[in-house]
């Protein structure tokens, strides 16, 4: 079955201080974005990679691919303006087969995640990495705040993967701000989503901190 990786990067880098987007900040001396689309190329060569991003920084991509001689094969796909339209432009590049979409700023999901997302989604239509919350959690109300029991809790991870022909259709529905993920746009069409373990170490970048912590998981996560 033929097998797809959508990659969404959008956004600025204000959260990191920064004027680039956060995408595009080095680790190791390369782009975040490239570290993200070579991990999809380590688990298989013949995956089809879509990279979705904004419509002013397709240049820019192109003219960081030729400085840092990156040649991942993929193709370039222009965004909208939120993330739900985004993933649907990708998705227009997607014929039948599996399809994962990921955060392009989550550049360190081990290959078993994917791994585990796409052989679940083969079997079952659709599966999202999770992981167990490590911290106490509260619940804010008008009455203060209550704890919740972190047994019943899992925090979402990207790649959400799913049969192709599953989540276009589901991408055809109006747009909705209850909609956080792909997982809850399928969702919406009464299909039940399949959870299956994620890596800790696949953060989402989105702090000066976590570059910090990047340079650390990047030689260890596999």
């Amino acid at each position: 079955m033929k097998l797809y990786a959508v990659i969404v990067a959008g956004g600025s880098g204000k959260r990191m201080g920064a004027e680039m987007p956060k995408q595009y900040l080095e680790i190791s001396g390369r782009p975040v974005l490239m570290h993200t689309l070579e991990r999809f190329k380590a688990f298989s060569d013949s995956i089809e990679i879509i990279a979705v991003l904004p419509e002013n920084q397709l240049r820019f991509w192109s003219d960081l691919q030729k400085k840092y001689s990156f040649t991942v094969p993929h193709t370039l796909v222009k965004g909208g303006n939120t993330r739900f339209f985004s993933v649907r432009n990708g998705l227009k590049f997607v014929e039948e087969g599996i399809v994962a979409i990921h955060d392009g700023v989550r550049p360190f999901v081990s290959i078993d995640t994917i791994r585990r997302c796409f052989d679940t989604a083969e079997k079952l239509g659709n599966a999202i990495p999770v992981i167990p919350p490590s911290d106490a959690l509260r619940m804010l109300s008008d009455q203060g705040s209550m704890p919740v029991n972190r047994l019943l809790v899992r925090q979402v991870q990207t790649p959400q993967v799913f049969h192709s022909a599953l989540i276009k259709s589901a991408y055809q529905q109006d747009y909705l701000p209850e909609f956080t993920d792909d997982a809850t746009v399928l969702e919406k069409t009464g299909v039940k989503i399949n959870l299956v373990d994620g890596n800790r170490e696949n953060i989402k970048i989105t702090t000066p901190e976590d570059l910090i912590i990047s340079a650390a998981l990047l030689p260890v996560v596999s």
